[in-house]
């Protein structure tokens, strides 16, 4: 327990470097290590909404056709384990953290890794040293600097590009597109549902010069939405007219999709053979928690890490389309430095009542400065700092057959599993 809480500590105090974009930290660690990252193969996924639960699509199939399979994906809800699986299964912290010792005799002192980037390291050494055959591998923050950058992947996926962390990968949407398309590499394939023409040329552009294959939602694949809570997938090679996931909301339609394309581009590599068996049985399985995901019954309670305002856009098309409810009521953390006005306005207009609430969390926005913000969009609303108590009065406003969405941010989703009885790993493990 002194090892494992020593290990914490000195991870936590990496984060005073902040956010530090740059490879050659990353790499001069992974190449003490023996490059443990080229043990296996791996799926890059990079864009601004949809990249973890795309991620999670694919390592689900991966292992319905019997492969070992790692999947890193960022932030975690609560526990900092969350952020390794192997075969669907979260790594045991005295597993991550023996890496983690093996991460620290190899550092350099006069160039101390970053939060992430040791962390990208642990991963990359801990899915060595489990022999997965395959690892998905979620990119941080932007592509072309991040530490996960340090791949050589079967396929890239860009899921989409939108604002988001404008202070660090640019305040235009083509220079955000160019971060993202950084993780296009010499002949490497990329699969994208990126829509806009600004994005989708910056990320042409960036193929064309890597002389990568490049395979568009739309032009290439289809994803068509059915009445039934199924979809259909019109792919290379395959074609599905009635498949179903699991996970909520059209806009899941499209992460599967993506899952789907990139895996019939490596098919095409020789790299994989798909058995159409085994891709609906990892389609059917997959999860991933915090996306609608439901809490309680009657009244329905569901909970949602929709950050930003394209995640508020779809979490608006599900609550209109995917849930039969009374009244919604919502439920609100937000981070002060998001587009809160922009969240307000797709949310905000369906909603019986909001009643908002501060996270944990240092970025977390005040609640009563929420409730200003909100005036001009709803008029029943209450400022309630206790995420707990916020909850409990939500509850209490609702009838049997309304709808209570909780949403905001992905810490606070963390927060809330918390109050619902998600355990910790070991106390004190709090990561931002």
């Amino acid at each position: 327990m002194d090892d494992y809480q020593q290990a914490v500590d000195y991870l936590l105090s990496l984060q005073k470097f902040g956010i530090k974009f740059g490879l050659n930290r990353t790499e001069n660690v992974l190449a003490r290590l023996g490059d443990p990252q080229n043990q296996y193969r791996c799926i890059h996924v990079a864009g601004t909404n949809g990249k973890g639960s795309t991620a999670a699509v694919l390592a689900s199939i991966l292992r319905r056709h019997g492969h070992r399979v790692g999947l890193y994906t960022s932030p975690h809800l609560v526990r900092f384990t969350e952020r390794f699986q192997v075969d669907g299964k979260e790594v045991e912290p005295e597993k991550i953290f023996s890496a983690f010792e093996d991460i620290r005799r190899v550092l350099d002192p006069r160039e101390p890794p970053t939060f992430f980037e040791a962390v990208t390291a642990m991963a990359f050494h801990y899915f060595a040293q489990e022999h997965v055959e395959w690892a998905v591998v979620e990119t941080g923050m932007g592509g072309r600097l991040d530490a996960t950058n340090t791949i050589r992947p079967e396929a890239a996926v860009i899921t989409n590009v939108s604002f988001d962390h404008q202070e660090y990968l640019g305040r235009t949407l083509s220079a955000i597109a160019r971060e993202k398309a950084g993780i296009i590499k010499p002949g490497v394939p990329v699969v994208t549902a990126a829509r806009q023409p600004v994005v989708q040329s910056v990320i042409k552009a960036t193929c064309l010069r890597n002389d990568s294959p490049l395979y568009r939602l739309g032009t290439h694949f289809r994803v068509r939405r059915n009445g039934n809570g199924s979809f259909g997938y019109y792919g290379l090679r395959f074609h599905w007219s009635h498949i179903k996931t699991p996970l909520k909301g059209d806009h899941q339609f499209v992460n599967a999709g993506l899952a789907l394309a990139a895996l019939e581009v490596i098919e095409r590599s020789g790299a994989l053979i798909l058995n159409p068996v085994a891709v609906e049985e990892g389609l059917s399985q997959v999860r991933w928690p915090a996306r609608m995901e439901t809490l309680e019954e009657r009244p329905l309670v569901i909970l949602d890490g929709a950050h930003n305002p394209p995640g508020a856009e779809c979490l608006r098309s599900a609550l209109l389309h995917n849930f039969t409810y009374d009244k919604l009521h919502l439920v609100l953390g937000i981070m002060g430095d998001k587009d809160i006005r922009g969240i307000f306005r797709r949310l905000l207009p369906l909603a019986e009542t909001a009643i908002f609430t501060k996270p944990r969390y240092g970025r977390a926005a005040d609640p009563e400065l929420l409730r200003r913000l909100a005036r001009p969009y709803i008029q029943k609303m209450y400022a309630v700092p206790d995420p707990a108590a916020a909850i409990g009065q939500a509850k209490a406003l609702a009838g049997p057959d309304d709808l209570i969405c909780i949403t905001g941010s992905l810490y606070f989703a963390g927060e809330v599993k918390e109050i619902y009885g998600e355990p910790q790993a070991f106390p004190g493990c709090v990561f931002g």
